[in-house]
């Protein structure tokens, strides 16, 4: 079940680079960046859960142990992905990549990845609820 999920991630990562690209190409244009970067935080945690719901119904995800698994899966990749390709390939400095986890400057990016970490135990809790 891990394994599929780690797909999943793939998923996940094509819906948060067309919520970058629908926030640059709409909204971004129009308000203040750190809003369209509050927006597009909101609107990847909830496109996310959505894709991750679907993905729980045909592949339950079976325990608590497994949801933190994938989670903690999704946190690294998640990382590794956003910097690696940041940097190595969009050229961006270190410091313009951290600088979207600085909460003290309104950038929520951070609650990103925290919801990455924690949204397979949701899921998992949600659906066992709804059963």
């Amino acid at each position: 079940m891990v394994t599929k999920y780690l797909f999943v991630w793939l998923l996940l990562a094509i819906v948060a680079i067309a919520n970058g690209i629908l926030r640059q190409s709409t909204y971004g244009k129009i308000i203040p960046e750190l809003a369209a970067h509050q927006i597009s935080t909101i609107t990847a945690i909830l496109a996310s859960g959505v894709v991750v719901w679907m993905a729980n119904r045909y592949w339950a995800i079976e325990s608590t142990s497994q949801a933190f698994i994938i989670g903690g899966c999704w946190l690294i990749m998640t990382v590794a992905f956003e910097f690696g390709f940041g940097h190595y390939i969009v050229g961006h400095t270190w410091e313009k990549l951290t600088a979207d986890y600085n909460l003290l400057q309104g950038r929520v990016w951070s609650l990103f990845l925290v919801w990455m970490a924690i949204m397979p135990f949701v899921i998992h809790k949600l659906a066992q609820r709804f059963a």
